[in-house]
This record gives structure tokens, sequence and C-alpha cells, in this order.
């Protein structure tokens, strides 16, 4: 794991940018649609992420654009954001309606194995990156990310909200 970047609060800047590109996305698309993965190495530890633009460790993923199949998102912003490609086919979990964004964003939630190209630098979007055992998360992992993980764990239910 590296990074140059501290763990520090989200600035009054970046949430201004934040919710700027919220109001642009609301202008400019009737729904939003993402994709997160849990993504598992093959010694069974877990791939999380942390942004230079939000305080956390979270499951990687992002936006699905137009002309994208979910696939095709899920597979793009996995290489982005860590190095990382799909072994075997990816198993959709449960698409859930994420409120924290907005009344209109929707994520789809996959579990998939992993192989990582090469450790992911730290850059603008991604500060710092890594995977870990399920039983020794790093410190500041997201609500919405452990409830992923205890959801996975337990094989369901999944929740309907993100």
């Amino acid at each position: 794991m590296q990074s140059q970047f501290k763990d520090e609060p989200i600035g009054s800047f970046k949430k201004r940018v934040i919710r700027l590109l919220h109001a642009y996305f609301a202008l400019s698309r009737g729904m939003t649609l993402g994709v997160r993965a849990a993504c598992f190495d093959a010694k069974g530890r877990i791939f999380l992420v942390r942004h230079t633009y939000l305080p956390g460790w979270y499951l990687p993923g992002g936006g699905v654009e137009r002309g994208e199949t979910l696939l095709q998102a899920l597979s793009k912003e996995l290489r982005e954001e860590g190095n990382l490609v799909m072994e075997g086919t990816p198993r959709l979990l449960n698409l859930y309606l994420n409120t924290s964004a907005s009344n209109r964003d929707h994520v789809a939630f996959y579990r998939v194995e992993v192989r990582q190209t090469e450790p992911k630098r730290p850059d603008r979007e991604i500060a710092e990156s890594g995977f870990f055992p399920l039983d020794a998360l790093p410190d500041g992992v997201t609500p919405a990310t452990r409830r992923r993980l205890a959801e996975l764990a337990a094989g369901g239910p999944y929740a309907e909200i993100w």
C-alpha cells in the first residue's frame, strides 16, 4: 500500500465540487447508474480504495457512461482504480438505490475474483489502495462498505438502499 496523501476531512471546496457534479448529473441524466465490486484476490483478500476527494475506504467502482454496459463499466473502473483484471465472470449480487448521492442514483453491486497487473500508484483520484484480509480492514472503512461486506459474508439478504 502506498500513499502520498494524508487522511483528512473533506474540505468545503471539495464538497462544493461534488455538489456541482451531482447537480450537473441531475440535469443531464434522468437517472444515474454506477457499479461497485467486492474484488477478491487468490488469497481471499478484499481490494479497497481511498479517494483523494472523499474520506474513507471504499469498494472500487464508478459511473456507467452512455453506450457502456455494466460489465464494460466495471472492467474499466477496476482497471483505472486498481490495475485489476477480472478472473472469470462477475456475479451480480444486488441493485441498490444510493440515497446518499441523490434519490435517482443506483448502484449495481458485484462479486468478482481479480488479479492485479501491477500495484496502483496514487494519482489525482486514488490516494491509496490495497488488498486486505476481511478480519484486518483498514481504519476508516465507510459504513456502506462494511454493510456490503456483511451482506456478502452472510449470503444475503441484501438491502435496497446502499
